[in-house]
């Protein structure tokens, strides 16, 4: 593997990547554990909120100059509709929070730093804000769900040792279509969090 160049995307940037960036979402996020069966009109109103939000960062990880990997993040006040409730009961104020929306990366450029990378970046611009706590959210899905990979390993290790950890009794709840649904369903996603 060549060396993968890690960078926050300036506005620019951001807005010629938009394509790259919405087949690597439906890419990764089909498999195990979102299953997520993607939509390219969602992804381009997804996505623009990256291109209007001036607190928002896109992080982009290059194998030359093709993305392999992203990573996103805001203010959590842009994403309060699927946090409200996991979050109504909690100690947290919005205001205090950033959001680590997602990290995506293909499959063969794992295990060599890059998510780490993700998280730095991510957690830097969250301190240039003012803010107190990185929050992100994990998908729920139980054990025995048919189409979990014998080999899966889920990431909480990673995230553990990052400092974050779950916030118990929070969960988001999101909707989107599985593959193997006919119409978008509610998940569960579990809130993990540190404080910066």
């Amino acid at each position: 593997m060549s060396e993968i160049r890690v960078a926050a995307l300036d506005p620019a940037a951001i807005v010629r990547h938009l394509d790259a960036l919405a087949a690597l979402r439906i890419q990764v996020f089909a498999a195990y554990p979102y299953l997520y069966d993607g939509d390219v009109a969602y992804e381009a109103r997804y996505l623009q909120t990256y291109v209007d939000s001036d607190a928002a960062i896109v992080v982009g990880a290059f194998d030359g100059e093709h993305l392999v990997g992203a990573a996103t993040g805001t203010p959590l006040e842009d994403h309060m509709d699927g946090f409200g409730d996991a979050l109504r009961d909690q100690p947290l104020r919005a205001e205090d929070v950033f959001y680590c929306a997602e990290s995506v990366l293909l499959p063969e450029y794992r295990g060599h730093g890059i998510g780490h990378r993700f998280f730095d970046l991510r957690e830097a611009h969250a301190r240039t804000l003012g803010r107190r706590h990185s929050l992100f959210c994990s998908v729920i899905r139980p054990a025995d769900h048919p189409d979990r990979p014998a080999d899966y390993r889920p990431l909480d290790g990673f995230w553990s040792k990052r400092g974050y950890r779950p916030l118990p009794g929070a969960v988001a709840r999101l909707h989107w279509k599985d593959h193997r649904e006919d119409e978008e369903t509610e998940k569960g996603l579990q809130v993990w969090v540190r404080d910066l």
